[in-house]
């Protein structure tokens, strides 16, 4: 069974001088996790983080593309050139916006203006006039063009209410002098504003209207332009943009880091695990880097005083391949195994894809998830970062496919797969379809279909208990934990009982054995040392006092611990029927698609077929999955997992894109 992967401690001393491209090194290579925590000196001056924002404050006027973590790959730390062309490039978009944000101002003063100006074109008569007249009274004003139809409505027969503009932003009300007190606080509600109109105002000439038009279409030519402009310039410095990006954000980080890192006026000192396989290589790499500057130490986690002490936890960093490896966030979800421990995920890989494959079991369903898993491997289909996880659709589209084989389900039609089931089962005896017969509702024994799938799932569910238990047993005698090893109910003593009351009931219930004294004597012993476990585990681990707290507490705390013991191995196995009942739960669902497309008309038949088949695989394999997760979680990891570790997160460059 493979283990966490080996760590050591390393000790760097780096001459300021080199301290950049060591730490340019580090983040590129992506396997060096620094001991303690790094924390940002947030009152450090750091220059590139500086011009970084101007960049991406740049990229954000121009539009351009954005780069993301994994481009960093492809830069470096900037030079002292790339610098001065920065501030060049910088120079050259911030005049192109100051002009841009010029013309624009320009822009809406002109159309201000002009829109102004045209509301009062058809005001031919003097303003001044309208105040001498001795039953009306005139206001001019704004208003927002969404109050219009209020105004006119609430004003009722009070008032006559005039648009000065096409757009209804300047109004003329005229009203009786006895009603204006209402119909001002009317117009007051609706936000109306009144303007200021000279008394020998007669309207605007149409010379100044062609005018003000005339100039407004050149301020949108001009901006028009320097858009055109800005498009031209996004297109040719691209490149460029990108580049520097990437150069910046690499340098920001190692600025950010560099001040938080120990130091005197010479030398940096740099601490971190990393994976023993990585260790020559890395360490080559470093004192090519430095030409044979940098001091290395390198340590053995019993070396480490903190480690020794327990106030440390060694990084755990799991080695897997493609496949294997998406299956590690389900581990590092519940928590990281400890240093030194089995590695549970070719496990929960194996688990998981059988599991799912026996309760999703259809043949084209299963098709689906595979392609799916095809083309997001090849990133011909992107979902964010669930794309990692394309081995994972791959394996559990290829069990529901072997199932549904099984099962003769294609689509939830029937019939699709006869010709297979037919040959398959020929080559063995006698032909006949399906393969694994899962309708109980058209079987002549339908309990003995329900009870056969039931009963097959819970010696599926037996496996998976028991090597929890093997993993927990073997983790426990490598950290020399021997008393838990032994007893408790995760221990030996408890997995014997476990396995011995299995074997125990299958050979009553189909070898028509006898129970005798040896069998009762057995499951006693192993009862009583997985239940009062704790005082034995205390005294092989040399613990003092070996009752803790007194007999009377060690009694009440085995009896309670008596009764967890068999309620939590009996919903233990029992937990695992529901797996049988979802596979049964598909076939029905399958069968019901296949019901309506029956009974429907030729016309709506696909439509059923796509649409069922569709809510399926969405909702179900949803289902499904998180019951699969369920299992791992509550019935498989709770057999081991009582103690966590810390996860390996390495030191990296990352891109933030929300600066």
């Amino acid at each position: 069974m493979a283990k966490t992967a080996k760590m050591r401690l390393v000790e760097l001393m780096v001459l300021k001088e080199d301290i950049d491209g060591v730490i340019e090194c580090l983040g590129k290579k992506g396997n060096f996790q620094f001991q303690n925590q790094i924390e940002s000196n947030a009152g450090a001056v750091n220059e590139d983080e500086e011009v970084l924002s101007k960049l991406k404050s740049a990229r954000s006027f121009l539009n351009a593309r954005d780069i993301n973590t994994s481009d960093l790959q492809n830069f470096t730390r900037p030079t002292e050139y790339d610098r001065v062309l920065c501030q060049k490039f910088l120079s050259v978009v911030e005049n192109l916006r100051s002009r841009e944000m010029e013309a624009a101002s320009e822009l809406k003063k002109v159309e201000d203006a002009y829109k102004e100006a045209k509301s009062f074109a058809n005001l031919k008569i003097a303003y001044s006039q309208f105040e001498q007249m001795t039953f009306l009274t005139m206001k001019i004003g704004q208003i927002d063009p969404q109050n219009y139809d209020r105004i006119v409505e609430e004003t009722g027969g009070r008032a006559v209410v005039v648009p000065l503009g096409e757009d209804r932003s300047r109004i003329l009300v005229a009203t009786s002098k006895k009603g204006r007190f209402s119909v001002d606080s009317k117009l007051k509600e609706a936000g109306f504003v009144n303007m200021e109109i000279p008394h020998d105002f007669k309207g605007v000439p149409d010379d100044v209207l062609a005018g003000l038009e005339k100039q407004k279409n050149e301020c949108e030519k001009k901006v028009q332009l320097l858009e055109e402009e800005k498009k031209n310039m996004s297109k040719t410095h691209k490149d460029f943009l990108v580049k520097f990006l990437g150069a910046f954000s690499i340098g920001a980080q190692i600025c950010s880091l560099k001040n938080s890192l120990e130091s005197t006026d010479l030398v940096y000192r740099l601490t971190g695990w990393i994976p023993e396989a990585d260790c020559h290589s890395l360490m080559k790499e470093l004192d090519a880097l430095s030409q044979g500057r940098v001091a290395i130490r390198i340590f053995e986690p019993g070396e480490v005083n903190t480690v020794r002490t327990g106030n440390e936890k060694v990084p755990v960093k799991l080695h897997h391949g493609k496949f294997i490896g998406a299956f590690e966030r389900m581990i590092f979800s519940y928590g990281s195994p400890a240093y030194g421990t089995i590695d549970p995920t070719p496990f929960v890989a194996m688990f998981f894809t059988l599991l799912f494959g026996i309760m999703f079991g259809d043949a084209g369903q299963g098709l689906v998830f595979f392609l799916l898993g095809i083309l997001m491997a090849a990133k011909v289909i992107k979902i964010g970062n669930w794309n990692k996880f394309a081995p994972v659709f791959i394996a559990i589209g290829c069990s529901s496919m072997i199932m549904g084989l099984l099962t003769g389900e294609f689509f939830a039609t029937e019939g699709a797969l006869d010709g297979i089931s037919l040959f398959l089962t020929g080559l063995f005896g006698e032909s006949r379809t399906p393969i694994l017969e899962m309708k109980f509702w058209q079987s002549a024994n339908p309990i003995n279909i329900i009870f056969g799938i039931f009963g097959f799932t819970m010696a599926v569910g037996f496996v998976i208990n028991s090597i929890g238990l093997i993993i927990n047993f073997l983790n426990k005698i490598a950290s020399k934990e021997f008393g838990s090893a032994f007893f408790g109910k995760t221990g030996l003593a408890g997995a014997l009982f476990f396995w011995y009351v299995v074997f125990f009931a299958l050979s009553v219930a189909f070898l028509h054995h006898h129970p005798s004294k040896f069998d009762w004597c057995f499951i006693g012993i192993t009862l009583f040392f997985a239940a009062f476990g704790s005082p034995f585990e205390r005294l092989f681990n040399g613990e003092k006092p070996v009752l803790e707290n007194g007999i009377g507490s060690a009694l009440i705390g085995g009896i309670v611990e008596l009764i967890e013991v068999i309620s939590t191995y009996l919903s233990n196995s029992i937990s695992f029927v529901r797996v049988g009942a979802f596979a049964l739960a598909h076939a029905v669902l399958g069968f019901i698609i296949a019901k309506m497309c029956s009974i429907a008309p030729d016309a709506a038949k696909l439509l059923i077929l796509i649409v069922g088949n569709a809510i399926v695989i969405v909702l179900e394999g949803m289902i499904v999955a998180i019951q699969v997760i369920r299992l791992q979680y509550y019935e498989f990891f709770s057999k081991f997992f009582n103690e966590t570790g810390r996860e390996f997160k390495p030191f990296s460059f990352v891109y933030n894109e929300n600066h």
